[in-house]
């Protein structure tokens, strides 16, 4: 009977429709969770397992999810090819950037520019959305872009807005939050260099954790604090997917030279859900930027959402134009021969 059910055409394609829109199996789940945050926010407290999933899973997910990563990059002897892939990443949406925004704020001070402060700067252009790499990755590249999901796990959190802001006394880098990022990673990489079969199991992963994972993370997003970080905090995320995916994607082409490819480099170009708490975490370290918590949180939460709708978008469109989504053909099958 499950046979039966399982080949007989669906009443609503809702995974083929998602899939249909470009980054859809990650976006349409986002945009559900944000709203469902933003109207109807104690729906999904109820406790058990709807709230275990829906709402508090994003972490545990996306800790599957990189578990699987890791697994299929030595599965597939292609570590070599991530660490290339993870290095350019980390290099261009990370590293670069804050160091650009350090240089500015050495050139005209804290406060920063156009009522966007350096803490908000570096909050914004110094976090990347690894989950939503993974998902992008997941559905239109390969091991050794999943695998560059490695480079979110230096930038996570405050800890390089410290490093970076060490000249004001900030030299306290929570090391043991980048190991933990790192575990399920590594331990990934060992199911793959030792079990094929788990390798292949694990395959299936991406397809079915993304659009919960995706869920789970908007269910973190209320529209509403977001749009109080107004035009600014817009016009920041839109820079982001500019600078940042853009040179992710320059690093594609001239650097690891994908081709066709090269558009997933803009997915990179995201800001971290957590990039909201990095501006109260700064200020607790060094009070001098306290004044600017409120603004570059909020500019902060407009930029999440703002690059995460835009980025796998400007991918996907980028990708669609190089032709690197065009449908791969099915074979040609010749017909049986006709016995009378």
């Amino acid at each position: 009977m499950s046979d039966v059910l399982r080949t007989s055409p669906s009443k609503f394609p809702m995974f083929e429709a998602m899939r249909r829109v470009p980054g859809g199996l990650m976006l349409i789940p986002l945009a559900l969770g944000v709203l469902m945050n933003t109207f109807a926010p104690d729906a999904l407290g109820i406790g058990s397992f709807t709230t275990a999933l829906f709402k508090e899973g994003a972490l545990a997910l996306i800790a599957l999810l990189v578990l699987a990563t890791g697994a299929s990059i030595t599965g597939t002897h292609n570590g070599k090819g991530a660490a290339g892939t993870t290095l350019v990443v980390l290099l261009a949406k990370t590293l670069i950037p804050i160091t650009l925004c350090v240089v500015l704020g050495l050139t005209v001070g804290v406060d920063g520019i156009l009522g966007v402060s350096i803490l908000g700067l570096l909050a914004i252009f110094g976090n990347s959305n690894g989950a939503m790499w993974l998902a992008f990755a997941g559905e239109y590249g390969d091991e050794r872009d999943r695998g560059a999901y490695v480079a979110s796990a230096f930038d996570d959190g405050p800890f390089l807005a410290l490093v970076f802001l060490g000249a004001s006394g900030l030299a306290d880098i929570p090391l043991l939050a980048l190991v933990a990022a790192l575990v399920p990673f590594l331990i990934g990489l060992f199911i793959g260099a030792v079990d094929r079969e788990w390798t292949k199991v694990l395959d299936a992963v991406p397809n079915v954790v993304i659009p919960f994972m995706s869920f789970a993370v908007g269910t973190g997003i209320d529209l509403r604090t977001v749009l109080t970080g107004g035009a600014t905090g817009a016009v920041l995320g839109v820079g982001v997917v500019v600078l940042t995916g853009g040179l992710t994607y320059l690093g594609y082409r001239f650097l690891l030279r994908r081709g066709r490819e090269s558009g997933i480099g803009f997915a990179a170009g995201t800001t971290a859900g957590n990039a909201v708490a990095v501006p109260a975490a700064v200020a607790a370290a060094d009070p001098n930027f306290a004044p600017f918590v409120a603004s570059a949180s909020a500019q902060a939460a407009t930029a999440v959402l703002v690059t995460a709708l835009l980025a796998p978008a400007v991918a996907a469109w980028v990708m669609k134009r190089a032709g690197a989504l065009e449908p791969v053909p099915l074979p040609v099958v010749p017909p049986k021969p006709h016995h009378a």
